[in-house]
């Protein structure tokens, strides 16, 4: 599966895919007071449709009208629901470009009570001993309903962690090698220095 939009910004720069969101929701917040131009743009874009309007209900019905748009129209959602989303059958939906924005997830509770520290704690334990990894792993794509897409992106994502990983391993040995070069200089420059010192003291 391919798609012609890699970005946000390519989605800013042209009309004939419309995009949305859901209304009130946080990602519709995000765009509405965003002070990013490309983000500005795009909500300027989308708060003028009218008829059809981009924004949907809920987040259903994005996910229904992007499978039936046929690749006319972009939903624009929170990242950690729009991989589920593409792990669901019948796996025509998926994720283009990188995050918009960094954002968590919390845990509210009343002021001052005492659950605040301990489910903070609580997290934090999942968190270090990896239980909410293996639960992200189970649940997206353990049980994923696109297998073969799945595995695709397992696969390519751990080549672009090889790969990544062999760049910064290249910057390493390229700044040891600079550094030997520049001691090796430093010394022999220093050496020379020295001898025609002593030449010159030398010298009736």
């Amino acid at each position: 599966m391919t798609a012609p939009i890699k970005s946000a910004e390519d989605l800013a720069k042209q009309t004939s895919i419309l995009y949305g969101t859901m209304i009130g929701g946080s990602t519709y917040t995000f765009f509405k007071k965003a002070k990013i131009p490309t983000y500005k743009r795009m909500w300027s874009f989308m708060s003028t449709q009218k008829n059809p309007s981009v924004f949907v209900r809920n987040g259903s019905d994005g996910i229904a009208r992007v499978r039936r748009s046929k690749g006319t129209y972009a939903y624009l959602l929170e990242s950690t629901t729009n991989e589920y989303e593409s792990t669901r059958w019948p796996c025509n939906t998926m994720k283009v470009g990188s995050n918009l924005d960094s954002k968590g997830y919390g845990v509210a509770t009343p002021p001052d009570s005492d659950l605040r520290e301990k489910i903070t704690f609580a997290v934090l334990k999942l968190r270090e001993d990896g239980d909410l990894q293996k639960l992200e792993t189970r649940w997206w794509f353990e049980n994923s309903q696109c297998k073969d897409k799945n595995e695709e992106k397992l696969d390519s994502s751990q080549a672009l962690t090889l790969e990544n990983f062999a760049g910064i391993f290249y910057i390493l040995i390229g700044g040891l090698v600079s550094s030997v070069i520049t001691a090796l200089m430093e010394f022999i420059y220093r050496t020379v220095f020295k001898h025609q010192r002593l030449n010159h003291a030398l010298c009736p």
